[in-house]
């Protein structure tokens, strides 16, 4: 979907684990922020797509929890529309929030992803992730991930299955056909933690900001062969916020160098034949390009969606960063790295590994630190050069075998 959006303001929060905050002083922080930023009074707003995965699951707050925070914050007599979709739920809320202002039907937009993952009972948390997918077909899901495991050599095994996430099984196993396949070595996965937490540590608001070694990655707790904890995205709180405005609402706030949104393609999987290559993220990312009217090498910052090492390597051959099978050689190479001298820095913010993946706030949190670089306002961890392209990718749930839902956003200045 081609858009004119223009990001008038941006925020976040810290993320991290924060259980003894309310799901609404998270979200006020962060809408605050965006206000703030964009020089916008909360009565400006006319309407907001609020983004919430987990609440009904970890606080008991069902069908009405965007008006319970924006209530809180004196905010009223305006359409809320709360919207549920995985981990890509807060980029599907800016997704609709772009197509409104593009289709002229509002000036000012407020767009939020807010979550909170932490609670004592830790087996409530994983009951979010297990619910993103068909829960009518456990059966078959299970059957599945044998299947996967057992093409590439595993065995599932039920006992420690149940002390993590069904996800980690699933990029497990996208780990190690990618390994024999183009002879990507578990260093090389080691690789893309290891530079995220050179990233993470530039940022003040990611949950981990100290710097691990491949070594270090390597010697950690295995979750699942080949993955260890620091390869894996953390449990997390947080929250994030845009203000979209036209662009005559942009000349009226004297916003003379505007960031726009000008391509955001949200679809959903299909059923293909087992073993497939993944296509939806080839169609998706394919009609992002052409929607922007810029290609792979026209990008100069990329937040992706590295639930896991593996998902980085991978996505960043989707996008067609490097080659299919050259994933894992780029990253260790350090070319996407911060002053790796690549074209492409990839995930500044430390990613979803050091930076955190409250899921309903993950892909807000993307847009809102490519905002921030192509501002040139980030810091220690700026993307040199003066970047005027960036792209966001954010996916989540996994039916039949891939990613329910995904998301690609390219903003440009």
């Amino acid at each position: 979907m081609k858009t004119n959006a223009v990001i008038a303001g941006s925020g976040m929060t810290a993320f991290g684990k924060f259980p003894d905050r309310a799901l609404s002083d998270l979200a006020g922080e962060a809408i605050r922020a965006a206000l703030a930023d964009a020089g916008i009074e909360p009565g400006a707003i006319e309407a907001a797509y609020m983004g919430n995965a987990a609440a009904g699951t970890i606080t008991g707050q069902v069908c009405v929890p965007g008006e319970v925070v924006l209530r809180a914050m004196g905010i009223g007599r305006i359409p809320v529309i709360n919207v549920e979709n995985a981990c890509a739920t807060a980029s599907t809320a800016l997704n609709q929030a772009a197509a409104m202002i593009t289709a002229g039907l509002y000036d000012v937009v407020l767009a939020v992803g807010y979550e909170k993952l932490v609670h004592a009972d830790k087996a409530r948390t994983f009951s979010v992730f297990s619910g993103a997918v068909d829960v009518e077909n456990m059966g078959g899901l299970a059957a599945l991930i044998d299947r996967k495991m057992a093409a590439v050599g595993m065995k599932s095994d039920p006992e420690t299955a149940a002390s993590r996430s069904l996800f980690m099984d699933i990029y497990a196993t996208e780990a190690i056909a990618h390994m024999q396949k183009y002879g990507t070595t578990r260093e090389q996965l080691a690789a893309v933690p290891a530079k995220n937490s050179r990233h993470g540590a530039l940022n003040p608001r990611a949950q981990f900001r100290d710097v691990v070694s491949v070594e270090q990655v390597l010697a950690a707790r295995e979750i699942v062969w080949p993955l260890t904890l620091p390869m894996c995205s953390p449990i997390g709180d947080g929250a994030a916020a845009v203000v979209l405005v036209s662009e005559k609402k942009a000349r009226e706030l004297g916003i003379t160098d505007p960031v726009r949104i000008v391509a955001s393609n949200l679809q959903t999987s299909w059923d293909y034949l087992e073993g497939d290559d993944s296509l939806v993220f080839h169609e998706v990312i394919a009609r992002a390009y052409a929607d922007a009217g810029v290609g792979p090498t026209d990008i100069d910052v990329v937040e992706l969606h590295d639930a896991s090492a593996s998902s980085e390597i991978l996505h960043t051959e989707y996008l067609g960063l490097c080659a299919a099978g050259e994933g894992g050689r780029v990253i260790e190479s350090g070319l996407t790295a911060l002053g790796g001298g690549g074209r492409t820095v990839v995930n500044p913010s430390g990613g979803l590994l050091r930076k955190g993946h409250p899921i309903g706030a993950t892909g807000i949190a993307q847009i809102v630190e490519l905002h921030e670089q192509l501002r040139e306002r980030s810091g220690a961890r700026q993307v040199p050069g003066d970047p005027r392209v960036a792209l966001a990718e954010n996916g989540g749930g996994y039916i039949n075998g891939d990613v329910a839902a995904l998301c690609v956003t390219i903003l440009k200045r």
